[in-house]
């Protein structure tokens, strides 16, 4: 009924919390082995992750290799995966996820239900330290803006957007669009995949579903500045203008009040700036709430932003001038 394919590169402290939340899906009428099967793709793991995942019954390691000249690791490692796949539907996942209880089972019929070929869930993100609970709700914001779940899963709407975290595929649609072998240099390739699998018409669901899954995506702060780094500027259509916006968002919830201060003796001036201030306050927050995290973490996204701006700048130089992006000791043409 479903193979589960997870692509794994240097994941020793997060790939056992995973398998242990996807081997105990089964239950009575769904048994590892019998109606489903887990496929991880180690892509080339210099640290403990092969021996952890021996560690675990019922898996099938993959040994994906090299990747060819024109692929990313990660979609060589999947495609790899895939070809020696046998469910009717696939379930592409990262290491760093962790899936509740019947997640499988419910997914598949949520689809089915649904009558789509793509299901896609953006999982809760579970952050940790003073930068990542400061940045991250400020990107998700931004995500469901530019990619609204409802207009995404409206079939009359051209616009697509998946999250390779989670992403459900019926194998005859994964087939019909080629697969990862379609996408094999994309370095956002749950998008393009979103995006073939609309234009053929096969039917994308995409939500927010905390019911679902959680993650966390970046243990430290360099992977959390290279991941981004490396994703912003495909998926932002004007990186440069967002961070100038933001940036005028950090000047305005700061500055203002500064202002109040020294023209706390001019009664007028004083109210005009107050009221300028709780506008820019309301309208920041009304933003940022968007991300779906807590409202302490958006609370703490304001001192964020001007993160946020450097990392804009810095994807699109990379992708812009410099042409080359890094990611896991590997780099790939932008």
């Amino acid at each position: 009924m479903l193979s589960v394919i997870i692509p794994a590169r240097n994941e020793e402290d997060c790939i056992a919390e995973c398998l242990r939340s996807l081997t105990s899906q089964s239950e009575e009428g769904f048994e590892l082995g019998d109606e489903w099967d887990l496929l991880l793709a180690d892509d080339g793991s210099t640290d403990r992750t092969r021996r952890i995942v021996e560690g675990f019954a019922g898996i099938t390691l993959i040994d994906p290799g090299t990747p060819p000249k024109g692929w990313t690791g990660k979609a060589n490692a999947v495609w790899n995966a895939a070809k020696v796949a046998t469910g009717r539907w696939l379930l592409f996942t990262d290491a760093d996820t962790v899936h509740e209880a019947g997640n499988l089972r419910r997914s598949m019929h949520e689809a089915e239900k649904a009558g789509v070929a793509m299901l896609s869930y953006s999982p809760r993100q579970i952050v940790t330290g003073f930068w990542q609970r400061a940045l991250m709700p400020l990107i998700f914001s931004e995500l469901a803006l530019a990619y609204p779940p409802l207009k995404v899963s409206d079939p009359t709407s051209r616009l697509a957007a998946a999250n390779g975290q989670f992403l459900l595929i019926r194998r005859d649609a994964y087939v019909k669009i080629g697969g990862h072998e379609a996408v094999a240099d994309s370095i956002l390739e749950d998008v393009d995949l979103a995006n073939l699998v609309k234009r053929s018409k096969l039917g994308l669901r995409f939500r927010y579903a905390p019911d679902a899954l959680s993650t966390h995506m970046y243990r430290t702060f360099g992977q959390m500045f290279e991941g981004w780094t490396k994703n912003l500027a495909l998926l932002f259509g004007n990186c440069l203008a967002l961070a100038a916006w933001r940036l005028l968002d950090m000047v305005l919830l700061t500055g203002l009040p500064l202002l109040a201060v020294i023209m706390r003796n001019r009664p007028l001036a004083l109210s005009a700036l107050l009221l300028l201030w709780f506008r820019a306050l309301w309208r920041f927050f009304a933003r940022v709430a968007k991300s779906n995290f807590g409202a302490g973490d958006c609370a703490l996204s304001v001192l964020g932003l001007p993160l946020f701006a450097v990392v804009l700048v810095r994807s699109w130089f990379d992708h812009t001038i410099r042409r080359r992006v890094a990611w896991k000791g590997r780099e790939y043409p932008a």
